[in-house]
């Protein structure tokens, strides 16, 4: 199946992403034939997360300093409670977030990757899921918060948990294959 055929994908994560929210749908977009690079603040390898362990390391492609937004067609933002919290403290992660949104690109966010949507300030008015830990945090930031596997505003998909990766893989390849 090659309905991603030439299409960019970054997904944006550093050491502490959960695991399975990297690399599921990393595999899922890459057998639907979309490029997808891993970009990071770091050179080299990050680490992911698993059931509150350190897990297995993954390349990245490119760095944060390196990545130009106008190359890709969708931001992805895997979660974790380490992730996120490190991305949004790095002003060069939260303005490339910013710049996928200023050109109304697809930005596709699980768990508590909304957090650095949140530091983006860029959620304000927006129909979206999360990780529930984070439900307040969304709402005070402007957001509508929903219960629901896969939430679709506009360019903007959310789900909540590992639990919700097919909806949310499938989802990114309905939207980028439209």
């Amino acid at each position: 199946m090659e309905k991603l055929k030439g299409k960019k994908i970054a997904i944006l994560a550093t050491s502490g992403f959960e695991e399975s929210e990297l690399f599921e749908p990393k595999s899922v977009l890459e057998k639907s034939g979309a490029d997808v690079k891993v970009v990071s603040p770091e050179k080299g390898k990050i680490k992911a997360w698993k059931h509150g362990n350190w897990s297995r390391d993954i390349n990245v492609d490119i760095t944060i300093d390196e990545a130009m937004d106008k190359e890709y067609d969708c931001l992805l933002l895997p979660g974790g409670v380490i992730n996120p919290d490190k991305l949004r403290r790095s002003s060069k992660a939260v303005d490339f977030v910013k710049r996928f949104f200023e050109k109304k690109k697809v930005v596709a966010a699980i768990c508590h990757g909304p957090q650095l949507l949140i530091e983006a300030e860029v959620v304000k008015g927006c129909t979206m899921t999360s990780f529930s830990a984070i439900k307040k945090d969304l709402q005070n930031a402007g957001a509508n918060w929903i219960d629901s596997e896969v939430v679709v505003d506009d360019n903007l998909i959310t789900s909540r948990n590992p639990g919700d990766l097919e909806a949310f893989s499938n989802k990114i390849i309905e939207k980028l294959g439209s």
